[in-house]
């Protein structure tokens, strides 16, 4: 028989960010049905998928799983991890379960685990590629058979389905590789009859926590409370509260469309939601819908080794080179794009300059400015480190010694705050693909269960 109502408990925005226990501790005492976390995200980019390391520390993880276990066991209710070690790959997910199993030997408990793999086997990409099952997502091209087998890692974003299964097979412990971010909030109520609409936009709003809330954190509790006709907000610290503006913002973050956001095998439709405030710093939330796409189609995550990276850091002060830093720099680059070809060299160099466009490029929109000092980041990438040592070293020098038009001094051009100056920053990966592919009645999610 399905429930008059069902409790989530979402921590922390990310598992390893944290929580006050004070928050963790109230949040119990509503009786929460499920305790749920997001634990990754693509926002750090491809390095972490790409190397199989977790952008969120091992030590605050451990801590946050510490407690979010021995509650859960003491309450008899599952805890649900999405998008584990960050970026969910196999790599991350046996990351994550060594400090489970690590946890349990601690607390002398033996549960039930799922784990959920995400990770995509190059043949069936390349195969869904040949039967023209992978689509694009805007601004990319068609994925290939050569992106496919450069990548490192490849995972999809599973919806509540895998959820759903490792629940009815008993899982005290959900360890879920690359996962849509809302359905580790969504999968137990859907699974129980409540509307998959509003469980999506509730695990929507869940998936950073507090951060929906104002003011914002990553790192606090919220709970969400979802019924037969809505769902309800509630912040679990006197420090902050939910309003309509907060939510509504919320529910729009990340998203294009302010009224259709897509997901694993459909979208939110939120034509007609409403945000209705309530006392003690609630909101609750009516008429989402979800609306089920004729193929299921799921996003595919992959990286590659791009090169090795150096860095160096500078500053700048003299007006009369700031006023001309762009062109300057322009020259730098093509000066260095030569002795890069004549020595056979694959990369690039950039020079990041912050005061001047440092942070949207191109895109910057404000285009009379002059700060009176600049701060200048010089990127190399090859294919060895040893190489973008070298280049980083000669454009660094270049520019450091770069004789301008009414330059004055005849001593270096840039301040640097540390000696070295040059950093080697290691391997660099980047996307190679953004795409959907649809899964039709194939099983890309496989779950092991463990005890």
């Amino acid at each position: 028989m399905m429930p008059q109502q069902l409790t989530v408990l979402s921590p922390t925005a990310i598992l390893g960010y944290g929580f006050p226990l004070s928050s963790f501790k109230r949040a119990m005492a509503m009786s929460p049905d499920v305790i749920s976390v997001d634990a990754g995200s693509v926002d750090p980019g491809p390095f972490y998928l790409g190397s199989g390391k977790s952008f969120t520390d091992r030590a605050a993880v451990k801590r946050d799983l510490w407690h979010m276990l021995d509650a859960g066991i003491k309450a008899s209710i599952p805890v649900i991890v999405g998008s584990s070690g960050g970026s969910g790959a196999k790599a991350h997910v046996d990351w994550t379960l060594d400090i489970v199993q690590e946890l349990l030997v601690e607390l002398d408990i033996s549960i039930k685990i799922g784990v959920i793999s995400a990770d995509i086997d190059k043949s069936t990409v390349i195969s869904a590629i040949k039967g023209n099952k992978v689509t694009p997502l805007a601004g990319l091209g068609p994925l290939t058979a050569a992106d496919v087998e450069a990548s490192t890692a490849i995972v999809a974003q599973m919806g509540v389905e895998p959820f759903i299964e490792a629940l009815e097979a008993g899982c005290q412990l959900i360890l879920a590789g690359r996962a849509y971010d809302p359905a580790v909030f969504a999968a137990l109520p859907i699974k129980l009859g409540f509307d998959a609409g509003l469980a999506i936009h509730m695990g929507k709003i869940l998936e950073c926590a507090a951060i929906a809330a104002e003011p914002g954190s990553g790192a606090d509790c919220v709970v969400g409370i979802i019924d037969q006709q809505g769902f309800t907000l509630v912040p679990c610290s006197d420090d902050r509260l939910f309003t309509v503006d907060s939510v509504a913002a919320h529910t729009l973050y990340e998203k294009s469309n302010p009224y259709l956001l897509p997901g694993p095998g459909g979208y939110l439709d939120l034509t007609d939601v409403c945000f209705r405030p309530l006392d003690n710093g609630r909101v609750r939330v009516s008429g989402s819908r979800f609306v089920t796409d004729d193929i299921y189609r799921v996003k595919l995550e992959g990286a590659y080794l791009q090169g090795y990276r150096t860095v160096s850091i500078a500053g700048i002060r003299d007006p009369i080179m700031i006023k001309q830093i762009d062109s300057i720099i322009e020259t730098i680059k093509d000066k260095m794009s030569v002795r890069m070809k004549e020595d056979n060299i694959d990369g690039f160099i950039e020079f990041h300059v912050y005061g001047n466009n440092g942070v949207m490029g191109k895109q910057e929109p404000v285009t009379q400015s002059q700060a009176h000092e600049l701060g200048i980041v010089i990127e190399v990438v090859a294919d060895e480190q040893s190489v973008a040592d070298s280049i980083c070293s000669l454009t660094r020098s270049t520019l450091l010694h770069f004789g301008y038009p009414n330059r004055i001094a005849t001593a270096g051009n840039l301040a640097f705050p540390f000696s070295p100056s040059d950093f080697s920053a290691g391997a660099v990966y980047a996307f190679s693909m953004y795409h959907l592919i649809d899964m039709g009645d194939e099983r890309l999610f496989n779950i092991e269960v463990i005890g």
